[in-house]
């Protein structure tokens, strides 16, 4: 192969990652899936796409957990 042909390759994915974002506008948000009062999976959407689920046990369940109860805390009723 050629040096040519590699940038040419190059400038191709170069390309398509610069027009990948524009597409994708939605912002990336995440919804506890809870059983019996006990988080069970953590869904990662995109708008009405589901992208992956992420194992609340794994370190970044754990981070996602940790900052949504930091920032979405509930008021006690007075």
């Amino acid at each position: 192969m050629s040096e040519n042909e590699t940038e040419s390759n190059g400038a191709a994915a170069a390309t398509a990652n610069e027009a990948a974002p524009q597409a994708n506008t939605e912002e990336i948000t995440y919804h506890a899936v809870e059983k019996d009062g006990v988080v069970t999976a953590i869904w990662e959407m995109q708008g009405r796409k589901h992208l992956r689920t992420i194992d609340p046990r794994s370190r970044q369940g754990q981070d996602i957990l940790r900052l949504y109860t930091t920032e979405h805390h509930d008021e006690p009723a007075s």
